[in-house]
């Protein structure tokens, strides 16, 4: 016993020293990511924190406080990294010996001769036999440690702990993703109310007109078909507000989502005028590629590559004998007081034990070939990650460009509108010019005005394209790094037949 335990503790020396795992690599396509996007020449950095707040409106700040905070999709991203940490903490539990306590209380009482049992040989017939009584105490403890020879352990653990690490990632993602969608909700909310404000106006300028081209049309003054003209168009604009006030019913009921309320809760939160200050700076020259390391998901795919390379190497590892180092310290008495009593009753097992694979059916063969096709798997998962992820910063930057320069057409072009319209009207108040020139003047002007509306939510949705492709900061910098959702909130279901 002694020998083997020489052994074993020898071998506990050694305990690190073997690792099978495959070293740490990346993806070819990864290792050649180019040093800049195409459509840029100086290096710049880019890090920007809470963007959105240059567009100087409370209600949207306050909404993405609310969706950071009271989103349930990231209270469940929150109770997956709990439950990832969790995972990690029990692989983590292997690493170290474990023990137990035990004690055991024990009485018998059984007969000294055979006759009890119905005349056995030698008994002695009816007569009462003689019996023996026992009292048994014990208290006693148990270790044990496996000595993780050729890592199994230690690569299971540190696969727990990138899963983890992934989780945090995944995490951050959900993070960002509901934020982004708020915004992009928000400004979708601010277009369409946009929208039916123009619409109406339309509808009125509209009725104003077709009812003066009825007038000159009774007088002889128009054909019919311009009188026709006018009021098709008058009816396909009122067919239109129903559908854009169905669209903004749909994004206030998403905005509710996001922010965890209900439609009531949403139309109370958005009474007041939404009026964001639509600035939009220009992004710097020169974004390096590997601000992409930013980009939550990136780093999840990495972890999970990480977690995929360890499992490798513990799935190798179960090919190879295992040692287990063992204790068992304890006391034993007839009564409770001798059970107590260490220094005269005490009691010692030491054990080491060595086990080691045969044959098991190929299940180990199978579980390194399953290891390593994951660790594939991972590996085309993280280069396919990186790559849309340059894709998307790439085409979100050019994005961004295009719908900049659109929306300062656009601009220039209401300048004009509004230039016509004024006009319009100086020429009809000097009596040199008609009503009717006005009206269309006018409706001009509004269909330029919606067309900058629509063009004013792409810009701000492409501009937050550029900070989700990147991987930015979402909260200000002297905040927590995580901010933790409210829990979700858990009361009785209503029984049945009762009003919830």
């Amino acid at each position: 016993m002694r020998c083997a335990i020489t052994i074993a503790l020898a071998a506990l020396a050694l305990t690190g020293c073997v690792n099978l795992a495959p070293e740490r690599a990346q993806p070819q396509v990864t290792a050649q990511l180019p040093e800049g996007f195409p459509n840029n020449e100086n290096a710049a950095p880019y890090r920007p924190t809470a963007w959105w707040t240059a567009f100087q409106d409370p209600v949207l700040d306050a909404l993405v406080a609310d969706a950071l905070a009271d989103n349930l999709d990231i209270a469940e991203a929150s109770a997956r990294v709990a439950q990832a940490a969790a995972q990690a903490r029990v692989a983590r539990s292997a690493l170290l010996p474990r023990v137990s306590a035990s004690g055991d209380a024990s009485y018998s009482n059984t007969p000294l001769s055979g006759s009890a049992f119905g005349g056995f040989p030698g008994g002695s017939g009816g007569a009462q036999s003689s019996r023996i009584e026992n009292d048994s105490y014990s208290l006693g403890l148990g270790a044990s440690y496996e000595i993780d020879l050729f890592g199994r352990v230690r690569n299971d653990y540190a696969a727990a702990r990138a899963d983890a690490l992934a989780a945090e990632y995944d995490y951050r993602t959900v993070q960002l993703a509901a934020a982004a969608e708020t915004i992009a909700t928000y400004f979708e909310i601010v277009d369409s109310r946009r929208q039916i404000e123009l619409t109406l106006e339309t509808i009125d300028l509209l009725a104003d007109r077709a009812a003066r081209t009825e007038e000159r049309f009774r007088r002889g003054l128009t054909q019919s078909f311009e009188l026709y003209q006018v009021q098709q168009d008058q009816r396909n604009v009122q067919a239109s507000l129903p559908q854009r006030e169905a669209a903004l019913d749909d994004a206030e009921g998403r905005l509710g989502v996001l922010v965890r309320a209900y439609p009531q809760a949403v139309e109370a939160r958005l009474a007041r005028p939404l009026t964001p200050q639509l600035v939009f700076d220009e992004v710097p020259a020169g974004l390096p590629a590997d601000l992409l390391g930013q980009r939550p998901d990136v780093a999840a795919a990495w972890a999970r590559l990480e977690a995929a390379r360890a499992r490798v190497g513990a799935r190798k590892a179960e090919r190879f004998p295992s040692i287990t180092l063992s204790a068992q310290p304890g006391t034993q008495g007839g009564d409770i007081g001798g059970a107590l009593d260490v220094a005269n009753n005490w009691a010692v097992n030491l054990a080491a034990g060595l086990t080691a694979p045969i044959f098991q059916g190929g299940r180990i063969s199978a579980n390194i070939e399953v290891a390593k096709a994951t660790y594939d798997a991972a590996a085309a998962n993280y280069a396919r990650t990186v790559l849309t992820a340059f894709r998307e910063a790439n085409s979100a930057i050019e994005d961004y460009e295009e719908n900049r320069q659109r929306y300062r057409l656009i601009l220039a072009q209401r300048e004009e509108a509004r230039f016509s319209a004024d006009l319009q009207a100086r020429r009809f108040e000097a009596g040199v010019g008609d009503y009717v020139s006005y009206l269309d003047a006018l409706r001009a002007l509004y269909q330029v005005e919606s067309a900058l509306s629509s063009a004013g939510r792409t810009v701000a949705i492409s501009r937050l394209g550029i900070h989700r492709a990147l991987g930015g900061d979402w909260t200000d910098p002297s905040a927590p790094d995580r901010i933790a959702p409210n829990p979700v909130e858990m009361v009785p279901a209503p029984q049945e037949g009762q009003e919830p």
